[in-house]
């Protein structure tokens, strides 16, 4: 790469792409010198009048562990990094593929937590494995302490107390895809509060690193619609690891069969989970397309 992407005049080439709406600049970090961006540069990059405009920025970057690859880093359209993104990490092997970093089929890339593998399928569409759910409240993180608790099958839902009020019951299951989801069940996701009350689930007390707000609408055992309020975001067209917990928390609330067809607003995803087995709880698989939608250089 010529010297001029990478010199103090802070040049820098990206990629726009999306995965179903979600939509991403992708940057290489091997190749330019990203060390010295701030949060408040990213947030101007992904403003979606005044920069490029994206959902998250994501980092390519050489793996830091010899089971990867790559390393994986995302930041939210607010400037903030966050653990995990899955519609990204679809991109992300697109990405690499296509700027000839590697050919490799699958992919094994680190992200804050674990390493997911990527693999790209014959009809252009990539399966991740996106690693399997958390549901130990320390780890999500979440503090349940004060909050009325259900049982619901196999899944514990719980009552968020919320500052805008909702004309439905705010009972949420709770777990971690990498990142924490608090999900509720709805009869209509046209009508649902999203916007209204989203941002008062994702700052939560309950949540002290914020939470993504994820709304499911059952349509039958095998087939779902969603929305999300993602944290640092706002509502997407699209969120991977919300469409995975919805799933997860379907099927462990009885609702669900794996696998199951996920219809957000930008398009479909499949996810299947087999739920735990010989007590190992099993890793989500989550499989959709991705698209190239144009390459640029920027200066920051």
């Amino acid at each position: 790469m010529s010297a001029n992407l990478i010199n103090p005049s802070r040049k820098l080439r990206f990629t726009k792409m999306h995965g179903v709406g979600n939509d991403f600049i992708v940057l290489n970090g091997i190749d330019q010198d990203l060390s010295n961006m701030t949060s408040a540069q990213w947030a101007a990059l992904a403003h979606r009048q005044f920069g490029i405009g994206a959902d998250q920025i994501l980092i390519v970057e050489k793996a830091t562990r010899p089971d990867a690859d790559f390393r994986y880093r995302i930041f939210n359209s607010d400037g903030g990094e966050v653990e995990q993104c899955g519609n990204g990490s679809r991109c992300f092997v697109r990405f690499v593929n296509e700027q000839g970093l590697s050919h490799k089929n699958p992919l094994r890339v680190e992200v804050a937590h674990t390493v997911l593998t990527l693999k790209s399928c014959p009809d252009g569409q990539v399966e991740v494995d996106m690693g399997a759910p958390i549901f130990d409240h320390s780890k999500i993180p979440f503090n349940a302490e004060g909050l009325a608790s259900k049982q619901e099958f196999h899944e514990m839902l719980y009552a968020l107390e919320l500052t805008t009020p909702a004309d439905h019951d705010s009972w949420v299951g709770v777990l971690s895809m990498g990142n924490p989801h608090a999900v509720q069940v709805i009869g209509d996701i046209d009508s649902a509060p999203v916007l209204e009350e989203g941002p008062s689930i994702e700052n939560h007390s309950a949540f002290p690193k914020r939470v993504n707000a994820v709304y499911l609408q059952i349509l039958n055992r095998n087939e779902i619609k969603l929305r999300v309020f993602e944290r640092g975001a706002g509502e997407t067209l699209a969120c991977g690891t919300g469409a995975c917990a919805a799933v997860v928390s379907g099927i462990r609330r009885g609702m669900l069969d794996s696998p199951v067809k996920v219809h957000a607003r930008g398009g479909d995803l499949q996810i299947s989970w087999s739920g735990v087995v010989d007590e190992l709880t099993q890793p989500v698989i989550m499989t959709g397309p991705v698209a190239t939608v144009f390459e640029g250089v920027v200066e920051v």
